[in-house]
């Protein structure tokens, strides 16, 4: 079930496109992140790995508070919420597209406006014909469209480095 742009920041939601193997999508205003690696292997990491990611594990693992304590549902708005001591982010967001296959599992949340970026994220597990499993991450990009986190953008693109490094660490067993 496609998923309305109406209330995100940007026009086209399912850009990140997390039930395709190969992304091709075309960027224009955004900046473009995509990397794998390899998190294990074998069917109890599978299992692990795709629970967690169906229950936001990867967000919460990585030291987010995930309002909204339901599986990860296309369509359904979350508030995501990180802490550094008492400075409080609140993220909204809402997922735009799901996928739970066999090997392939992971969802998409676009933002929405509050979020302090505008664009996409994704987080997709899958696993080879040999039980390699892999986490792949997704994002698009770009300063939000208005209020002062746009002028802090900057700043933004160091946290969200640091923030990633721990997404890549938050399904390893």
């Amino acid at each position: 079930m496609p998923t309305t742009p109406a209330e995100l920041t940007y026009s086209h939601p399912g850009l990140t496109d997390p039930a395709s193997e190969n992304w091709a999508t075309a960027t224009h205003d955004f900046r473009r992140f995509e990397r794998t690696i390899v998190i294990g292997r074998g069917s109890a990491v599978w299992t692990f790995a795709t629970a967690e990611m169906l229950r936001w594990g990867i967000k919460r693992r990585s030291g987010f508070h995930v309002a909204l304590d339901v599986p990860v549902s296309q369509g359904t708005d979350y508030q995501i919420t990180a802490r550094w001591g008492p400075l409080a982010v609140r993220e909204p967001v809402r997922v735009v597209a799901v996928v739970d296959d066999d090997d392939r599992c992971g969802f998409a949340y676009g933002t929405k406006h509050g979020h302090p970026v505008c664009g996409e994220e994704a987080f997709i597990v899958h696993r080879n014909a040999i039980g390699t499993v892999f986490l792949t991450l997704r994002s698009l990009t770009r300063p939000a469209p208005h209020g002062l986190w746009r002028y802090l953008f900057p700043a933004l693109l160091l946290a969200q480095r640091y923030l990633r490094r721990r997404y890549f660490q938050a399904l390893i067993t």
